[in-house]
């Protein structure tokens, strides 16, 4: 099949959006399927094809996340789409390209795949002061429910994506399709002793210290803070252990703030951005994985952690909670105390006993690879495919985005 997949970012930027488009594309293509990636670059002032990938002319907004934003009509991407002549257009953004997508698939009646990543609930304070949070909320809903309305199929990396669409007013089933982790890149044997040494003496950290690591983007939906604030509760300086901050973003000031705030300096540690290729070592001298944050679907960021071997200690989610199994791959908290608990607990573990955990953790999940995540959407395509009849191509109007109360009425 020819698949064409509009995503807003692409490579070189790294997000969770991005490894997951990545590793699906390598997985499609290893099937042998041919993918196009239709994407916005605010670095060049015209379409163009190059690696297999559709660049298409953007502004980059800075304040949300350095996002670049392209116009949602154009002619020439349109052509370009046209003469790849896809069987099947797989959208993974909400804007712009996304729009685009669907405006060209219906032109080309070709069928739609919609992978939803983000509650954008979470986000909503990046664009709206925060008495106009509900108002803004609102309205979102009524925007981002244009996506599964015209998709033949959503996917989504966790259950929080079901609940997210009927909280906007779809009705559509979202399949659960679990994000995909680079395996070989993240697996313990690609770095060694004495790269993990060296960080840790890089950074004052004793070798024989038990260290906990967040890694992701430092953004207000991450839950930093309560990271934070726990560790502050239950962590002192005799227990030997430090929290590993791996990452940078628009909080990063604040949350430094809130440490020298609490006193944690000497065993809480911010990295700083850390370049994706460059995290392995960062994660495997670290030996557990926490996270308080209740936005994320599926971590992409938590998996690599578990790819290395580290046991995760997740803040408990209801809608998540089928990704940490306690005493398998990790353990949840609810609050300070068994986040302290569960903490000193993996510390004090017996090598062997700790070395069984690690093993545990690998196992759950050695089949989120490129492979697996590809087989799984190559039978959504299949089935939404053998649906779809050949039909003559139509000018799309704006009003079949934006039906009139009429006809939604009807």
């Amino acid at each position: 099949m020819r698949i064409a997949i509009f995503t807003e970012t692409y490579l070189p930027q790294i997000n969770g959006v991005v490894t997951h488009i990545k590793i699906l594309k390598e997985g499609l293509e290893s099937l042998g399927h041919t993918v196009l990636i239709v994407t916005a670059d605010s670095k060049t002032r015209r379409h163009y094809i190059k690696d297999d990938i559709l660049h298409c002319p953007a502004h980059n907004l800075k304040r949300i996340y350095g996002l670049d934003l392209a116009s949602p009509v154009s002619r020439s991407r349109l052509h370009y789409v046209k003469e790849f002549a896809p069987d099947i257009i797989h959208i993974h953004n909400e804007f712009s390209i996304g729009l685009s997508g669907i405006a060209i698939a219906k032109i080309l009646h070709t069928p739609i795949v919609y992978t939803l990543h983000t509650m954008y609930d979470d986000y909503i304070y990046y664009i709206a002061p925060k008495p106009l949070v509900p108002l803004t909320t609102k309205l979102s809903h009524h925007y981002f429910r244009i996506f599964p309305r015209y998709a033949d199929a959503i996917t989504g990396p966790s259950k929080k994506c079901q609940e997210y669409t009927h909280e906007i007013g779809s009705d559509k089933k979202v399949e659960v399709i679990p994000n995909p982790v680079e395996l070989d890149a993240f697996a313990p044997n690609t770095t060694t002793q004495e790269q993990r040494n060296e960080i840790r003496k890089q950074f004052g950290i004793p070798l024989d210290a038990t260290v906990a690591c967040f890694v992701g983007r430092l953004g207000q939906e991450k839950s930093v803070d309560v990271l934070l604030n726990f560790w502050a509760e239950e962590m002192k300086p005799q227990d030997n252990m430090y929290l590993f901050i791996v990452g940078d973003g628009p909080e990063k000031p604040k949350l430094e703030e809130l440490a020298q705030k609490l006193n944690i300096t000497d065993t809480v540690i911010f990295t700083g951005k850390i370049m994706h290729p460059d995290l392995p070592p960062y994660i495997h001298t670290c030996d557990v994985y926490v996270t308080a944050s209740l936005s994320d679907t599926n971590s992409i960021s938590m998996l690599e952690g578990m790819a290395g071997g580290l046991p995760v200690l997740q803040l408990y989610d209801e809608l998540n909670a089928d990704q940490v199994r306690d005493g398998v791959n990790g353990y949840m908290f609810r609050n300070a105390k068994e986040f302290g608990d569960r903490l000193r607990q993996i510390r004090d573990m017996e090598p062997e006993k700790l070395q069984i955990l690690k093993n545990s953790v690998i196992q759950s999940v050695k089949n989120s690879g490129a492979q697996n995540l590809a087989n799984y959407i190559q039978t959504i395509y299949y089935g939404i495919y053998k649906n779809v009849s050949p039909k003559k191509s139509h000018v799309l109007h704006m009003s079949e985005f934006f039906p009139s109360r009429k006809s939604r009425r009807k």
